[in-house]
């Protein structure tokens, strides 16, 4: 279905800056150009190849190495840069928005990112944190499509006393740009992301590792040979190793409270596969399929056979060929 394309009037924003370019943030851009052409949007970023990037995918657009250029005269600013690095944009930032200005983030973290902004801006600049539940692996300009936020969540964690028409104005925005909006309070939002994203991260990071360190012993077997499972685990162990380097540290708390959580139940489950506890490891596999099945329900993926994916390896020849 298309989207449907809104017109000044209809969209919250005018002006928006969006500092930093990889996956959400050019992915902001191409959902907006979509939605709203009329919107203006500026880009910063600190990498020169990816200002140049900028230029070709977007020419109608600003785009430069300055954020205080950028976020002149806009009424959102979105920072899409890595948890660990919004307190120096903030402080770039800070003198040169203007009186009225939302500025929010999609960050995964949302305390530590609260904290960096805390008494940053005016009173007549708004905070609103938010997280959209979007992304894939791959990361950089070129990783952005307009369809990224569709069907997905956005998270938004207004702070006590918070501008309610800068809420209402943002949640405006993500819906236009097709996504579902929730509001939490951020400490509850760090736990939640933290059993269903950061563990799920870290695990993968620690099995790809694990067999990395196989594949001297096996040739090659391991990347061979993989199954279903492994893929996923290889898939989600490839996202930008600098943003996940931050969420970690800037969510450790919440992080090592599921983890302990995760680790007696592994050791429950490596007790029930020891004494062979048959009936336990089955009641424990059909509940956890019931998620499954509830995430597909939501429309947050799909039941379709192998996750929709098709071997690109070269078929084998049948023996005797």
């Amino acid at each position: 279905m298309a989207a449907e394309t809104y017109s000044s009037a209809d969209f919250p924003y005018d002006r928006i800056a969006l500092i930093g370019a990889g996956l959400i943030g050019t992915s902001v851009a191409h959902a907006v150009r979509k939605r709203a052409p009329d919107t203006l949007i500026a880009f910063a970023d600190n990498d020169p190849a990816t200002v140049a990037e900028l230029a070709s995918l977007f020419p109608d657009n600003l785009s430069g190495s300055d954020p205080a250029i950028a976020v002149k005269d806009a009424d959102l600013v979105l920072l899409c840069v890595p948890v660990g690095a919004i307190g120096a944009v903030s402080d770039a930032i800070a003198p040169h928005l203007k009186a009225g200005a939302t500025v929010s983030d999609v960050g995964s973290v949302k305390m530590a990112v609260l904290d960096q902004l805390a008494g940053k801006f005016g009173p007549d600049v708004h905070v609103v944190a938010g997280h959209p539940v979007a992304g894939s692996e791959r990361s950089g300009p070129s990783a952005g499509f307009a369809e990224l936020f569709e069907n997905r969540y956005v998270i938004l964690t207004p702070t006590e006393g918070f501008h309610i028409p800068a809420l209402q104005a943002l949640t405006r925005f993500w819906r236009k740009l097709g996504a579902m909006v929730e509001v939490m309070e951020p400490t509850h939002h760090d736990l939640v992301l933290a059993i269903t994203s950061h563990l799920p991260h870290l695990i993968a990071y620690t099995i790809v590792g694990t067999a990395a360190d196989l594949e001297d012993v096996t040739e090659g077997e391991v990347m061979k040979f993989s199954a279903g499972g492994f893929r996923d685990f290889t898939r989600i162990a490839a996202s930008d190793p600098v943003m996940w380097r931050d969420v970690f540290l800037n969510n450790k708390e919440a992080v090592l409270e599921v983890l302990g959580r995760f680790s007696e139940d592994l050791s429950a489950l490596q007790r029930a596969i020891r004494w062979g506890e048959a009936d336990r490891l089955e009641d424990w596999f059909t509940r956890t399929r019931t998620i499954r099945q509830g995430i597909v329900e939501l429309g947050q993926d799909t039941d379709e056979e192998d996750f929709g994916r098709r071997s690109k390896a070269p078929v084998p020849k049948p023996y005797g060929d």
